[in-house]
């Protein structure tokens, strides 16, 4: 019979697997346990995830199956993100690039070059749909690829480059994203989405294809583009009136130092002249550009300046703040990065080849989002019972480690509980902390399956 812990992991498991369709009834349950087995270790190696040789070689034969494939193991996570998004009017779906370093990991098959010398990985490049609020509600689908090697600084000039056409890029992807996003926004009318990405994303296609598209985009700037009537793009906007400022604190990241931010706003609907192609011809097209600078940053250090372009409509600096709000929200996919590769350390992976470890991936993704979700929710639902996320037996596991006493009677907030359940990862929970990270949920969560396995088999022998 299953524990209250088990039952509650396989009720979050179901929902995010009950769509699914592998064409056997047993695989589908296979899938929730396997996700079951991952999540209560994600740090852990495979074979330390389950509790026995036959659910870990179980996995392995899930992994490897014909009829599992890492699009089948998203889709019925996507399917219940998909009814989250349904309960909010505006959804961001941000999307972003990172790379998976297998190096070490020779065994695995059908791996390619990475940007440094002699490293062997491959990219993914998932679409996340977050709230304003940058709660987390789940993966969207993502895409992986890996790198020709022959191609891979053989020197070929930029003319070459040029001639390719869009479709043979990696730069795809990001037209690709837009394109399925758009295909949500069908699914989900009165939700608005709102496409979210970085600089990489500045392609002139997807700003023409976004004229008609019917999902809202918004991408930072990162070329000096031509303007029709003359005259260049971050000229025009540095010129532009101001509307506004925003403030906001920027998190601490490597070779930076965490701060509060303050931005002016300015706004412009500019005509960008078109780049040549010699594959197709491309028109002059109307964008709206905000220009978010920090004009009075700390000395010695460059101000945050964003320059985003997008087809919404922004009539005044509430709009502005609001648009450059949502696009802050991007650094919540970075966040996920940082679970995914630190959290589940799925570079850690020893699969036999790019197919098993492609499925495998796709569970740690569903497992990552997880934490992400929980760690929001807490903030933005802070008095939300622990219980509606968390079985009986879990919270009050908790409650006796960290309180030393006994449990109380009703289950505590959820943000309570968090913070309880992070003292678990090392959380102190002091009053100038902060809410708990990622890092310290994802060490708690672990470590209260621990404590739960341990009072029932108190409780069973007493």
């Amino acid at each position: 019979m299953a524990t209250g812990e088990e039952e509650n992991q396989v009720g979050w498991s179901e929902q995010e697997m009950s769509s699914a369709d592998f064409g056997d009834a047993r695989l589908q349950r296979r899938a929730q346990l396997v996700l079951d087995g991952l999540a209560q270790r994600p740090d852990g190696s495979i074979p330390a995830s389950f509790n026995s040789w036959a659910e870990t070689q179980a996995a392995y034969r899930l992994f490897s199956n014909e009829k599992v494939t890492a699009e089948r193991v998203l889709e019925p996570h996507r399917d219940a993100t998909l009814e989250r998004m349904a309960n909010y009017p505006v959804v961001l779906c941000v999307q972003d690039t990172t790379e998976l370093d297998f190096t070490s990991k020779s065994q695995v098959q059908g791996l390619g070059p990475l940007n440094y010398e002699h490293s062997i990985g491959l990219y993914i490049h998932p679409t996340l749909a977050v709230t304003p609020d940058r709660l987390c509600l789940g993966v969207l689908g993502q895409w992986s690829w890996v790198r020709n090697a022959e191609e891979l600084g053989s020197g070929k000039d930029r003319r070459y480059r040029l001639k390719k056409p869009l479709e043979e890029k990696e730069s795809f992807r990001w037209l690709a994203g837009y394109r399925r996003v758009c295909d949500l926004q069908r699914v989900l009318p009165q939700t608005r989405l709102v496409y979210v990405a970085d600089r990489d994303s500045d392609l002139f296609e997807l700003f023409e294809e976004g004229q008609t598209g019917e999902a809202s985009w918004l991408i930072r700037g990162n070329q000096d583009r031509k303007l029709a009537d003359g005259g260049h793009l971050w000229k025009a906007a540095r010129e532009a009136e101001v509307v506004g400022r925003l403030e906001f604190d920027l998190p601490a990241d490597s070779g930076r130092s965490a701060r509060h931010v303050v931005q002016t706003l300015r706004t412009a609907r500019l005509k960008l002249k078109p780049p040549y192609r010699p594959d197709r011809k491309l028109l002059a097209l109307e964008v709206t550009a905000i220009l978010a600078r920090e004009e009075d940053p700390p000395k010695g250090v460059d101000p945050i300046e964003w320059l985003l372009l997008t087809n919404l409509s922004v009539e005044n600096g509430q709009e502005a703040a609001e648009t450059v709000g949502w696009y802050v929200c991007r650094w919540q996919i970075e966040v996920y990065f940082r679970i995914l590769k630190s959290g589940c350390k799925v570079e850690q992976l020893q699969l036999q080849s790019r197919d098993r470890l492609e499925v495998a991936l796709a569970f740690y993704m569903i497992i990552a989002w997880r934490v992400l979700y929980l760690v929001m929710l807490g903030r933005t639902v802070p008095d939300l019972s622990c219980e509606a996320v968390f079985a009986p037996e879990e919270w009050r596991a908790v409650c006796i480690v960290t309180q030393k006493e006994k449990p109380p009677r009703r289950p505590p907030k959820l943000a309570d509980f968090l913070s309880m359940l992070a003292m678990l990862g090392g959380y102190l929970g002091r009053k100038r902390d902060g809410p708990p990270g990622p890092k310290a949920i994802w060490i708690g969560l672990q470590r209260t399956r621990d404590f739960v396995i341990a009072f029932e088999a108190l409780a069973a022998i007493s």
